[in-house]
């Protein structure tokens, strides 16, 4: 089982910060489907003030495109992307249009 890190900012708004873990607490059913169908086992996210920190688990049926062309061919994923949008802002170094960036682990016990 591979395990990936992402990190993404949130706009630095209390009010948008409180939407955006309350549509967290229950998600979308299309989107619980989205992940789990894409061979994403577990996932976490995780806040520091503005700051996102996300845990993938993954099986070996997973890619990030295969995920991303299933999303891209989702109207229910691209809803709910669209309106994540609404919360979130890229980080400093993303790529045009890149929302959560895959860190690199530098340390293991």
């Amino acid at each position: 089982m591979k395990k990936y890190c992402l990190t993404l900012d949130l706009k630095d708004d209390p009010a948008l910060i409180a939407e955006y873990e309350k549509y967290h607490e229950a998600i979308w059913p299309e989107i619980h489907e989205s992940i789990t169908s894409s061979g994403i086992t577990n996932m976490e996210i995780y806040r520091f003030d503005n700051r996102l920190f996300m845990i993938m688990e993954v099986d070996d049926t997973f890619s990030f495109e295969k995920k991303g062309a299933a999303d891209a061919a989702n109207p229910k994923v691209q809803e709910w992307e669209t309106l994540m949008w609404k919360y979130q802002q890229p980080l400093k170094n993303a790529l045009k249009g890149e929302k959560w960036v895959l860190m690199n682990k530098i340390f293991k016990l």
